[in-house]
């Protein structure tokens, strides 16, 4: 099909679509046309979930445990509200992909000059390997800390993945799928434990779910705010989330359409509430293990893994603290992969085999996280670990704000646009998210 080919003007877009999204797995899951609501459900269920792993990755980690130990359990209702913000642009993301068709990226590419698109797909690149660095990091030290291997050699073990994302790929996506949530519920399980073993105060737990006005006047506790904020909303997720809806096969009817975003809103939903839990229980524990016990400086993560145990009185908390941790990155590797083929193709239109496209961002990844650990030890990935999530923050508003400009526009969404409400929400998610991440950078930028 001839790219430069006219559309209709009364659809929005300027070009005809080139070619499907993820082509290997589009529209490769069927959906029964009978039966109960809940078996529709099921066959719509997954995508949510490879989602969700973005919000819980290692690079979220480091300001969750400072937000505990630095000031017990205030800071829950700044992981909530994150959490409500990610709902919101999740679902936003879906309905993109399943009312045009189109993915973020090729949605970009469509709507804006080609410079602008270029630079957009130059940031989200960027934002991919700076999420793939937070991975190879939160790996490698969970496996120094588990079992004792250099964060050299941890990082270079990292590489294997791409075998098994190749393996699992070549089988079918359920796969993928299957893998994503069973890691979710390692990490899960592995809080429940050190939830129970921290035994945390419940009044303290409920009051930090409402939100103090002491967050907006303590800077230092701003500061962290911002940090969760920045951590917890990822930008790939919306290019990822608004491809892999395209995998099941809904009927292209305005009904079928409809059914595919309640069921792919509900799937994203119920997700992003187990990253919800995860997060909150990673700041709980530590607001229930440091804080109470004076420990108020514990802000990395190899320092919690060393003080869970003598605190709780377990080595068991150290180890499933590791173990959560390891499930996190290792998760985390298999959206990032996903994610990274999705933005090429819907940029630039060119397709990589799926194996170099991994071993390409992963090599990105590594080059530095292996200079810096030579050069600066332990001290130095935790800064490149920090590092990596300001250049996440800084990409942020470039994929908020064209996936709200598209869902609000009635040329390409038709009936689907976001009715004014919605819209106005998802404008001041966008302007509030952008503010943030501004003073966010500055404070940083400043020490």
């Amino acid at each position: 099909m001839n790219e430069s080919a006219p559309v209709v003007k009364e659809t929005g877009w300027r070009n005809e679509r080139v070619s499907s999204s993820l082509p290997e797995v589009y529209r490769s899951m069927k959906i029964p046309k009978n039966g109960s609501w809940f078996r529709k459900f099921l066959a719509f269920a997954g995508p949510g979930y490879l989602v969700a792993v973005g919000y819980m990755d290692p690079g979220n980690w480091a300001t969750d445990i400072a937000g505990g130990s630095m000031f017990g359990y205030t800071l829950l209702s700044v992981i909530l509200l994150s959490n409500l913000m990610a709902i919101l642009l999740q679902a936003l993301a879906g309905k993109l992909g399943i009312v045009t068709g189109r993915d973020l990226a090729q949605a970009c590419k469509d709507h804006y000059s080609k410079p602008v698109a270029m630079m957009l797909w130059v940031l989200c690149e960027l934002a991919i390997a700076a999420c793939d660095l937070a991975e190879v990091i939160g790996s490698a030290i969970a496996l120094n800390l588990l079992f004792g291997i250099p964060l050299i050699v941890g990082i270079m073990i990292t590489v294997v993945d791409v075998l098994l994302i190749l393996l699992l790929q070549n089988k079918g996506f359920r796969y993928i799928e299957a893998l994503v949530i069973t890691l979710i519920v390692t990490i899960g399980g592995c809080f429940l434990v050190e939830l129970f073993l921290s035994k945390p105060e419940i009044s303290g737990v409920l009051k930090g779910f409402i939100p103090s006005s002491e967050i907006i006047t303590d800077p230092k506790m701003l500061y962290i705010a911002i940090g969760i904020l920045g951590a917890t909303v990822m930008p790939h997720n919306l290019y990822l989330h608004s491809s892999i809806v395209q995998t099941r096969q809904f009927e292209q009817t305005t009904l079928g359409k409809r059914q595919a975003i309640k069921y792919s809103t509900w799937d994203s939903t119920i997700a992003l509430f187990f990253a919800l839990f995860i997060n909150a229980a990673i700041l709980i524990v530590a607001s229930a293990t440091f804080h109470t016990s004076g420990n108020t400086g514990i802000a990395e993560i190899d320092d919690a893994y060393h003080m869970l145990a003598p605190l709780l009185g377990t080595t068991a908390a150290s180890v499933l603290f590791g173990v959560a941790l390891l499930a996190a990155g290792q998760n985390s590797t298999l959206t990032g992969t996903l994610a990274g083929q999705i933005v090429m193709e819907g940029f630039l239109n060119i397709r990589l085999k799926a194996w170099l496209r991994r071993l390409i961002t992963r090599l990105i990844a590594i080059i530095p996280a292996v200079i810096v650990t030579m050069l600066y030890g332990e001290e130095g990935t935790m800064d490149l670990l920090i590092l990596s999530q300001v250049i996440l923050s800084l990409q942020l508003s470039f994929a908020v704000i064209p996936l709200v400009k598209f869902t609000s526009d009635k040329l390409k969404m038709g009936e689907f646009a976001n009715p004014l409400w919605l819209k106005i929400l998802a404008w001041v998610v966008a302007v509030v998210i952008a503010v943030l991440n501004i003073y966010l950078l500055v404070q940083t930028f400043r020490g």
